[in-house]
């Protein structure tokens, strides 16, 4: 059993996976950042310093925070189109390295071996 389990730990896709929930949450907290320190401070601004998180209801005791609800929407909002405009121009940037033809290939031996030959009975012709 355990012969099996390392095996499939060291599996490429186990592996893969790991790396990339790893580097995910690394850049998850870069767009979090973005979305925080730098978008919604922007949004406030334009909005007049209008806070969603503030926005509350009383219900007895119990303290219904919809603003935050709402701030939580217009975070997941912002954070998708900013993947969006990632994803988006990685993509573009893929089809332009895709489009780009590849160099054509040296002529093998024989190629230019009988392009020796055209030549020399082109010179005597």
């Amino acid at each position: 059993m355990l012969k099996e389990f390392r095996d499939f730990i060291n599996r490429g896709n186990v592996v893969d996976l790991a790396i990339a929930v790893i580097i995910g949450g690394a850049f998850g907290a870069i767009i979090t950042s973005l979305v925080n320190d730098i978008i919604m401070p922007l949004i406030g601004v334009i909005i007049g310093g209008f806070d969603f998180a503030s926005l509350s209801i009383q219900v007895g005791e119990a303290a219904i925070m919809y603003g935050s609800f709402i701030q939580a929407i217009v975070n997941f909002l912002l954070i998708a189109f900013v993947l969006f405009l990632i994803v988006r121009s990685l993509n573009k940037l893929q089809k332009k390295q895709e489009a780009a033809p590849p160099p054509p290939p040296e002529p093998s031996t024989e190629e230019k071996l009988l392009a020796e030959i055209r030549d020399l009975l082109k010179e005597r012709n």
